[in-house]
């Protein structure tokens, strides 16, 4: 494609590219060794969330060069800069983990920051981790220059004496451990192979769920999101995403023109499909928000409902991420969905084509058992689902893939905890009864602050065999490789007032994923009384990023957003 059939008078570069008075800015450019040409040339932005934390980021780096390749060979200029990540699996199970969620509004708000600083007109955004994902697609969607997203791939699994291993079998191990039924030399050794490559935790946790959603809304490129980071492939898929985004420059195909509400119903779709984490339904509402569109939690817990559970994906299931990209990738299991009905085929994506376009030459693959056809699912509703009832007013949500129907109600006795670290020592020193519900409260997104995931708690109880012998309810978030039954983002979160802060140990509480409700055995005018002697606890985080975080976070059921969103805009980033 040539550049010179782009006018540049309305793109954001023109701000420090064009005329005589932008001589100054050019001077810069020039001083990083750009010629004249590339100068003038639209200015694509190459965003990673590369960072030595941890395996998810550290490839991005390298597959940031053919994107840069694939930009320059279209006859764009692409100006790479990096963004933070938050790794939760080395912040799970301490304070740490309070940073996680904040983490999300970071990177949207400093590629935000750094596009428009610096005025550039397209923007490919590449992510690893778990926040980083939704947090790149928020950036695309709020500043609406055309855009493309690159996941950086998931882990290889390992292999534990022969048993193929990710690192929930780690967090699981620790439970097992502290029973007695794990060795200190079985642990060590784990530990060493759980974890064999670079890419993101390997099964449909939050990354992957995250990556999935990617191409089902529009905005990766089909199959990229599948390939493991270690695959060759993936450069191919990064030189195609930087030569794409220059077509999309030329056809003025924008984020807001591929997000729209039914684009959201078949990312919504999709992670139900694939019993995907419970984060989804944070994240979804949130980019939502970014585009001015609503669709809350309630939304995304209505297309759970309706959506077969078909992709025997693990934590639930049998198969990794490399499994289902080498069983035929996201498509098959979009393919199946679209021919099922299920998604909207009409919506327009980063190829220039529509979903059902794109899915066009896409084969049933019949070799394979990771995708089962729609009609012969894995259950007939989705693998997460969603609560409401006089416990959470402001819903809450449950993953229960995996878990038989008949098995999805739970009714017992709350163990009330005020933090998590309270409740995982009650685990590790078996300090509870089969049959209770465990409860986690002030741990939302204002009361944590930050929303902490609940990974360290969850599998100790499954470590120690009890993973479906009691149930976990919190105002907090659980991580993708959680297990077993346990809710989240309860709401309103006991830091605002919410019914969860007035529960007492005792109060029987009654789960049921099946009718999609959540009650506690309290009357209301127990409930009123209860809370005309409840007091707010001051919030931990006095300073810094917390602190900020904390006064302006709102409610777990619009995605835990802090500012007001697209709906609010009079012109957005691309049109000023």
């Amino acid at each position: 494609m040539d550049a010179r059939l782009i006018d540049k008078s309305k793109l954001p570069s023109r701000h420090v590219t064009e005329g005589p008075s932008r001589a100054p800015h050019r001077s810069y450019l020039y001083a990083m060794g750009l010629t004249k040409e590339q100068i003038h040339q639209p200015l694509v932005g190459v965003a990673t969330c590369w960072n030595e934390a941890a395996p998810c980021n550290i490839s991005l780096m390298r597959q940031a060069q053919a994107v840069k390749k694939g930009v320059a060979a279209a006859h764009g200029t692409p100006r790479e800069f990096c963004t933070i990540t938050v790794t939760d699996g080395i912040a799970m199970g301490h304070n740490g983990m309070r940073a996680s969620l904040p983490s999300r509004e970071v990177i949207a708000d400093s590629v935000e920051l750094t596009m428009r600083g610096h005025a550039y007109d397209a923007l490919v955004g590449m992510a690893g981790c778990d926040k980083s994902l939704p947090g790149m697609m928020m950036a695309m969607v709020r500043l609406n220059v055309p855009s493309i997203f690159i996941y950086g791939g998931s882990i290889l699994p390992g292999s534990f004496r022969g048993r193929p291993v990710t690192v929930q079998d780690m967090f699981e191990a620790v439970g097992q451990h502290s029973v007695g039924a794990m060795s200190d030399e079985d642990l060590d050794e784990l530990e060493q192979v759980a974890c064999p490559s670079a890419g993101a935790c390997g099964a449909q946790f939050t990354a992957n769920t995250m990556a999935t959603v990617s191409e089902a809304i529009g905005l990766a490129l089909p199959y990229s999101a599948g390939a493991p980071a270690p695959y060759e492939i993936r450069d191919r898929f990064c030189m195609a995403a930087g030569e794409m985004v220059m077509e999309l420059v030329r056809k003025n195909i924008r984020p807001r023109d591929i997000v729209t509400l039914k684009a959201l119903e078949n990312a919504a779709t999709v992670v139900a499909a694939s019993g995907g984490s419970t984060n989804a339904a944070l994240h979804l509402p949130a980019i939502a928000h970014e585009c001015g569109i609503k669709f809350d939690l309630f939304d995304v817990a209505e297309i759970f409902r309706r959506t077969p559970y078909v992709a025997d994906l693990k934590p639930g299931g049998r198969y990794v991420a490399k499994d289902m990209f080498e069983a035929g990738g996201i498509p098959l299991l979009m393919k199946t969905l679209l021919d099922g009905g299920y998604l909207h085929g009409d919506c327009m994506t980063v190829t220039g084509r529509t979903i059902a376009e794109n899915m066009e030459k896409v084969a049933w693959n019949p070799d394979q058992d990771v995708v089962r056809p729609v009609s012969n699912p894995i259950t007939t509703t989705g693998g997460v689902v969603g609560l409401r009832g006089n416990l959470a007013p402001e819903g809450a949500i449950v993953k229960v893939a995996g878990i038989p129907p008949e098995k999805q109600r739970f009714s017992g006795p709350a163990r009330v905890f005020d933090n998590e670290e309270a409740c995982f020592e009650a685990v590790k020193n078996r300090a509870y009864q089969e049959g209770d519900v465990l409860v986690i409260r002030y741990e939302g997104p204002r009361g944590g602050p930050g929303m902490r995931e609940m990974l360290s708690t969850t599998a100790a109880l499954y470590g120690q065999g009890m993973g479906d012998k009691v149930a976990l309810i919190t105002d907090g978030r659980f991580s993708g490789a959680t297990r077993g039954f346990c809710v989240g983002h309860v709401g309103p979160e006991a830091a605002v007032g919410g019914p969860i802060a007035l529960v007492r140990d005792g109060d029987i509480i009654t789960l049921d994923a099946v009718l999609g409700t959540l009650e506690v055995d309290v009357s209301e005018a127990e409930l009123a009384t209860r809370r005309s002697s409840w007091a707010p606890r001051p919030i931990s985080a006095t300073s810094g990023y917390l602190w900020k975080y904390a006064q302006g976070v709102g409610p777990a059921v619009n995605g835990a957003v802090t500012h007001p969103g697209g709906a609010h805009e009079t012109t957005s980033y691309a049109d000023q």
